[in-house]
């Protein structure tokens, strides 16, 4: 999914600041670079996106995250809405559907 998510964004001229295979490892990551925009994967092993994303959102109350889940999860989907991702993406999904969330993400102040 990293793969594919950078392949896309790159392609579109957005620049892929880094990338990372755990929630620990994404909120490491997020303190280091300060992205402006933070995909994340609510599926993950060891742990859901819900603590990597409460602890993003600590480090910065107005950090950009896109959120991503499995079709099926529209609990978990509307709870990272609520914990603050700016947006969700159910996977599998169309390069467009993540161009656009990604352009409103970043619109979103």
């Amino acid at each position: 999914m990293r793969v594919m998510i950078r392949r896309i964004l790159s392609s579109a001229g957005y620049e892929v600041a880094g990338e990372a295979s755990s929630g620990d490892s994404a909120v490491e990551r997020f303190a280091s670079l300060r992205p402006d925009l933070t995909t994340l994967d609510l599926t993950m092993p060891v742990q859901d996106g819900h603590s990597p994303l409460a602890r993003i959102r600590e480090i910065d109350p107005q950090a950009r995250v896109l959120a991503c889940s499995q079709a099926g999860q529209e609990a978990a989907a509307a709870a990272s809405i609520l914990e603050g991702a700016r947006d969700h993406l159910t996977k599998p999904f169309h390069p467009d559907a993540l161009l656009a969330a990604t352009a409103r993400a970043m619109r979103a102040a």
